[in-house]
C-alpha cells in the first residue's frame, strides 16, 4: 500500500459487559494501520460490519476498486454485504478457508 484508501481489513470482536455482551466491527486501513471507524451493538448481525463500512465509505471516500479483506464470516459473506461491495465498487477478499492467520495485521504483513 503506497497510499490511504486502498486497502482495509474489518474484524469482528466482541466485548463483556456487566449487562450484557457487545460487538465491536472495526475497519483498519493497512496504509496508516489505523483503525478508520467502528460500530457497536448488541447482535453481530450483518448490519454490524455494513454499518462500519458505509461509515468508513463517507468518511474517506475511497475510490471504487478498494480492496476489502476480512475472514470468511456469515457476515462478511452475505447478500446485503456483497450487495454493498458491489454497489461501492469495493473488490471483495476473504481468508482461506480455516487459515486464521489470513486476516492477520502485523509489521510485515502486506509488506511491499
Amino acid at each position: 500500500m503506497n497510499q490511504p484508501d486502498q486497502t482495509y481489513v474489518g474484524n469482528i470482536t466482541y466485548i463483556s459487559t456487566t449487562e450484557s455482551w457487545l460487538y465491536l466491527a472495526v475497519v483498519i486501513d493497512l496504509y496508516s494501520r489505523h483503525v478508520v471507524v467502528w460500530s457497536m451493538a448488541e447482535h453481530m448481525r450483518a448490519t454490524l460490519v455494513n454499518d462500519a463500512l458505509l461509515m468508513a465509505i463517507w468518511k474517506c471516500k475511497p475510490a471504487k476498486g478498494l480492496l476489502w479483506h476480512t475472514d470468511r464470516g456469515s457476515q462478511y459473506a452475505s447478500d446485503s454485504h456483497r450487495k454493498l461491495l458491489k454497489r461501492h465498487g469495493i473488490q471483495q477478499s476473504m481468508s482461506r478457508k480455516a487459515n486464521c492467520w489470513d486476516n492477520a495485521v502485523s509489521e510485515s504483513f502486506f509488506a511491499p
